[in-house]
């Protein structure tokens, strides 16, 4: 039961209808950027607090590539990286559903997506994109040995003379840019309103990726230019040491929750959100300790 639960999950199993799924224009797009960064300037400081993270994972792996001699990895590390960006993203859709929902949004929110009802959906797709992103190195890597065999490159200036001005290196460019937007074609497929479907409905991580999967083929055009925005806008948050992602990946986020509700039809029946324990004051001190303990009920109880 548990593993029919993770595939199909409660909701889908006592009903026979599937998410419906709705055709947006370009526009959309816009108006889902807008919110997006609506949503980030409504709570700047507890979502750049939250992603700052990111960009500081994007050096440690920038250094660990130049310092143990895997420097060919830096790029496809960093495209890569974005490939689990949807599952990393979740705790920012929880904020603009909450907002949405009219809630006192918090820093807080970004964490609650642990006891949605879909959780162990959430984290089985987390895993097959964990895996994707595992694969895409492990090819990346056989590329650039099918190309420079096994030589690691030494330094900075020598294997970017070598990449951009011999028929391997220009052989690898391509064929690593094209291996590596095929990965990020897939990812988007089954990716694009999955995760905030999962975080929304209880309908289990197969339902969640044959929604996008239909989401995909009913606005192929739309989607596309959605793909593009996203790696542009990812491309500007990388250039700059990564730290532009600070600002980047929480209005991505954002924009994403946006996305799904554009996409896909809301469900009218009444679903109760679960009783949330009450609410306390947290402070700095007891960060981050505070998110992993359970919540103490409140005193004289």
């Amino acid at each position: 039961m548990t593993y029919l639960h993770v595939i199909a999950g409660s909701e889908t199993m006592s009903s026979s209808g599937a998410p419906v799924v709705r055709k947006i224009a370009m526009r959309d797009l816009k108006d889902v950027l807008r919110r997006g960064l609506d949503d980030f300037l409504a709570f700047p400081t507890h979502v750049i607090f939250l992603s700052i993270i990111y960009p500081i994972i994007g050096l440690i792996l920038a250094a660990l590539t130049v310092r143990y001699d895997l420097l060919p990895l830096l790029y496809p590390l960093a495209a890569g990286f974005a490939l689990v960006g949807p599952f990393a993203a979740i705790g920012l859709c929880e904020v603009s559903r909450q907002r949405e929902r009219g809630g006192n949004a918090s820093l807080w929110d970004a964490f609650r997506s642990r006891r949605s009802p879909s959780t162990d959906g959430i984290v089985a797709l987390g895993v097959l994109l964990l895996v994707m992103f595992a694969l895409w190195v492990a090819v990346a890597q056989a590329i650039y040995i099918a190309n420079f065999g096994y030589e690691p490159a030494q330094l900075v200036p020598n294997f970017l003379t070598r990449l951009f001005t011999t028929p391997e290196g220009w052989r690898l460019i391509i064929i690593g840019n094209a291996v590596g937007f095929a990965f990020a074609v897939a990812v988007l497929i089954v990716s694009v309103v999955s995760f905030p479907l999962l975080l929304d409905r209880d309908v289990g991580a197969l339902v969640a990726v044959m929604t996008s999967v239909r989401a995909v083929k009913r606005n192929p055009l739309t989607i596309a230019a959605w793909g593009l925005i996203v790696a542009g806008l990812l491309l500007l948050g990388s250039l700059p040491l990564f730290t532009g992602l600070a600002v980047v990946i929480p209005i991505l986020g954002h924009s994403t929750w946006h996305l799904y509700r554009k996409l896909v039809e809301p469900d009218r029946r009444p679903h109760p959100e679960p009783p949330q324990p009450p609410r306390q004051r947290r402070f700095a001190a007891q960060f981050p300790a505070a998110l992993f303990a359970g919540e103490r009920p409140p005193k004289g109880q």
